[in-house]
């Protein structure tokens, strides 16, 4: 059993890893210096409730069965690797994937304000990726905004009777996607357009990032049905522990 635990561990690493060997670019998370102080200080306010929910989720997690600590840091390290992919966009940008919807599938939205928070601060401090004042702008856009919309989506998915592949799949693609939107709008507001206001300026945004982080939500969503297939097979106690084969027949 230690040995596929081992296997199902090497496997997410791998399959991550082979989508990471891209060319190191200009970070999508909001970089340093690009929002005004009042904009940091508000969204990092904003980001604050919902990193104190995670951290008491994440303690009734581990306190519910403190094996639960091995999915939780794979979860972790998935969005660490998953995230730290840059390619280049058509339009001068880049996009990333953000990881954060396997996370939430498997522990629910709150936790993953925690995690999403410990790797966007190591990657702004080892990687360049990101900023440190724009923490709580990036926190709340990756690990809040697009984790709440996965766990939604995948909750909706199971009351519909959806298959469990597929609803794994629209969580992540969904979620990744609605992360952008996000962003967009946080530079939008930051940046209004002097003709259309905030929305046009979302608009050009969004338009910045779709030729490229389309094709990456889709790419995310297969990527993480496949970690869950590997977790399913290979990490069957540590799935049953949490729930998440509860309903398979």
């Amino acid at each position: 059993m230690f040995n596929k635990k081992k296997c199902a561990v090497f496997l997410a690493v791998l399959l991550t890893a082979v989508f990471a060997v891209m060319p190191v670019s200009y970070a999508m998370h909001i970089m340093e210096g690009y929002l005004s102080a009042k904009y940091c200080v508000a969204w990092g306010v904003i980001a604050l409730p919902f990193i104190i929910w995670g951290m008491f989720s994440i303690k009734k997690i581990l306190e519910t069965n403190h094996k639960n600590i091995t999915l939780l840091a794979m979860s972790g390290a998935f969005i660490f690797v998953i995230s730290s992919l840059k390619i280049p966009s058509v339009t001068g940008s880049c996009s990333h994937m953000t990881g954060t919807g396997l996370g939430a599938v498997l522990f629910g939205a709150a936790p993953m304000a925690v995690l999403g928070l410990i790797v966007l601060l190591f990657q702004a401090i080892l990687l360049a990726h990101g900023g440190i004042t724009t923490l709580g702008a990036n926190t709340f856009s990756m690990a809040v905004a697009g984790p709440f919309l996965s766990f939604a989506v995948y909750n909706i998915c199971k009351k519909c009777h959806f298959n469990k592949k597929v609803s794994v799949f629209l969580a992540a693609f969904l979620g990744d996607i609605f992360t952008y939107c996000i962003t967009s709008i946080q530079l939008a507001i930051a940046y209004p357009s002097q003709n259309g206001g905030i929305m046009a300026s979302a608009v050009k945004f969004l338009g910045v990032f779709a030729p490229t982080q389309f094709p990456l939500a889709v790419i995310e969503g297969i990527l993480t049905v496949i970690i869950i297939i590997a977790l399913q097979t290979y990490a069957m106690p540590e799935m049953k522990l949490i729930n998440f084969i509860k309903e398979e027949v």
